[in-house]
């Protein structure tokens, strides 16, 4: 059957993942009279819920008898690693574009991969039927985008689309009948090339695993694309390493392919097909699978470094074990091995005192990713503030600096510019009208000066404005960054919050907790109004005379606590600080619970 390997990118909210669910809808992938829920691919509970795309997944279609398998990215730029990954497998791109909001960084970051792997982009202009759509406008930033980062001829000459995912059409023009996705399909399979490794089908084996994946009833599971050759289920094959070693031998249990949005068994794979192999025990990302006789291994796409790191360490409070099941570092450390095992583009480091584990990676979503799913398994954690990565480039120390791409109403301009080029030390780039009462504010900051950011950019924009960042480039050290400028309010007692001593506590500043909540020693319930730590007493109850008296008392009459998730949470955090992570609470915590303790630590570090 002849094939096409394509591969879905944007950035993040573009619709990639309700274009291909009207895909496979419009290709026959369903019944017709199927249930099929919205965002089809978006499979794992996280993913639904925060509507997001984590994991980069393959489905295929079948269209004209030509089968069609397409890829579904993750936009955000913390799950970067998973497109660059993928990319490898597919021999064309379609790029998608917000008619309203054009190419942003993560458009940037995915196309410039893309161009760098000689892919021929489709662009397809999305939600061109928004009320504030400027679809000539996005194309000619497409095009300005396309020549800064220095695509060729060909590439430059891309086919355009006009299209709604939502409603299912795709058109050439932009008052076209809007009917279907015929048009996008038949350029699919016109513009985008057979790939070429069909040509060596009658080559020994190889196959390069792009991704790991587990099964409760088959194990492990590498998907990748054949580049040569084909291959029985049964047969006995090789894993290598990248510098051609032999992992191990094994024999292929299955051979699965993307069918619709299942997985099907199937006899026989071959060359330029997407599949998905099961037999290997040690074999992981970026080995070349293949057949005896070949020894050169398939090399394997770079990925970019990690720029942010995170301390995992084991719960020590006064609760630990209370909600969690697994609370030992030997458990917690084979986790988070099994993660770096996965995802390529985090690293995993032990510290020298062995209860805590380093772990680098892309951003702080992708870290809150990560320890969500594991409080979910049951895990109980304690994790540091984010520390940002910096490299020694020709003896001087270099720090990540990210592109960030602002739009905010106009009246909060001033007060965004501000705090992004004063104390963050963050330099201006570009600055535009985008729409109406909008402005779009382009800088470069450092990484260092964004954690923690997001919180107060909502505060400072009313909750309207939208951030979007994405690794540039490393810079020259740019100095010290103040951190957060008020202190906390700290428990000096164990025991359960009383609503009278948080009412008193009022004055004093902003609370975190709710009456009848379990506190200890060293925990934080609260934010001071001043820049100094306050150790104070949540469990102090009013003290009851046998006098009576009418009307004298106050009604106690609680400010709603702010109540942080799990990123506000570790973007909070100071470094003497920690967030407890367990299945049923999120709190924070002193490093040193001992008020006395605390004194000597803070001597010491002057």
């Amino acid at each position: 059957m002849d094939l096409r390997n394509i591969a879905i990118i944007a950035h993040v909210d573009h619709g990639k993942t309700t274009l291909v669910d009207e895909l496979l809808k419009q290709s026959g992938a369903f019944r017709e009279n199927q249930e099929v829920v919205e965002r089809a691919m978006d499979s794992n509970d996280l993913e639904r819920e925060r509507g997001i795309t984590i994991l980069a997944k393959a489905t295929s279609v079948e269209w004209n008898g030509i089968r069609i398998n397409i890829v579904d990215t993750p936009g955000h730029a913390d799950f970067g690693g998973e497109v660059e990954r993928i990319l490898s497998m597919v021999d064309g791109v379609v790029l998608l574009v917000d008619a309203a909001e054009g190419p942003m960084p993560q458009t940037k970051f995915v196309t410039a991969k893309a161009l760098a792997m000689g892919l021929c982009p489709i662009v397809v202009v999305n939600k061109v039927d928004k009320s504030d759509a400027e679809p000539d406008r996005a194309l000619n930033e497409c095009f300005d985008l396309f020549a800064n980062l220095g695509a060729n001829d060909n590439q430059l000459d891309f086919p355009i689309m006009y299209a709604s995912g939502r409603s299912g059409w795709a058109d050439t023009h932009l008052d076209g009948p809007r009917k279907d996705l015929s048009e996008l399909f038949e350029l699919i399979v016109s513009h985008v090339p057979t790939p070429k490794q069909v040509e060596d089908r009658n080559k020994p084996f190889s196959m390069l695993a792009v991704t790991l994946g587990a099964d409760q009833f088959i194990g492990r599971i590498l998907t990748g694309r054949v580049e040569t050759g084909t291959l029985k289920a049964g047969e006995m094959i090789n894993a290598i390493s990248h510098d051609g070693n032999k992992i191990e031998h094994f024999r292929v249990s299955k051979i699965l392919a993307f069918r619709g949005l299942s997985k099907q068994a199937i006899d026989l794979a071959e060359a330029g097909d997407i599949v998905t192999l099961a037999g290997m025990a040690k074999a992981t990302v970026a080995d070349t699978l293949c057949s005896v006789e070949i020894t050169k291994a398939i090399p394997a796409q770079p990925i970019d470094p990690p720029t942010i790191s995170v301390t995992f360490g084991i719960n020590d409070s006064p609760m630990a074990g209370r909600d969690g099941k697994k609370v030992q570092s030997r458990i917690i450390r084979d986790r988070l091995l099994r993660e770096a095992e996965t995802n390529v583009a985090i690293k995993v480091t032990d510290t020298p005192g062995g209860d805590a584990f380093e772990v680098a990676g892309r951003g702080e979503l992708q870290m809150g990713v990560l320890i969500e799913n594991m409080r979910r398994e049951g895990f109980e954690l304690s994790i540091s503030r984010p520390q940002v990565l910096f490299r020694n480039i020709n003896g001087q120390q270099h720090e990540p600096i990210e592109e960030v791409t602002i739009d905010v109403d106009d009246e909060y301009t001033g007060a965004v510019i501000e705090k992004v080029t004063g104390p963050r030390k963050g330099e201006l780039v570009e600055m535009k009208p985008a729409g109406v009462g909008k402005t779009r504010i382009i800088a470069n900051v450092p990484s260092r000066g964004l954690i923690g950011y997001q919180g107060e950019f909502l505060t400072d924009t009313r909750g309207t404005g939208v951030l979007n960042r994405v690794f540039h480039d490393w810079s020259p050290y740019k100095g010290s960054i103040p951190g957060r400028r008020a202190g906390v309010l700290v428990s000096m007692e164990n025991g359960i919050s009383v609503a009278y001593a948080l009412f008193n506590l009022e004055d004093r500043g902003k609370m975190f907790i709710r009456p009848q909540e379990d506190v200890y020693e060293g925990m934080i319930i609260g934010e001071h109004s001043r820049e100094n730590d306050l150790d104070v007493n949540p469990l102090k109850g009013k003290k009851l005379t046998n006098v009576r008296a009418s009307g004298t008392d106050e009604a106690v009459r609680l400010t709603t606590p702010i109540i942080h998730s799990l990123e506000e949470a570790i973007a909070y955090i100071d470094n003497d600080e920690l967030v407890e992570v367990t299945p049923k609470n999120i709190r924070l915590r002193k490093r040193f619970l001992d008020p006395h303790e605390r004194k000597r630590q803070s001597r010491a570090a002057s």
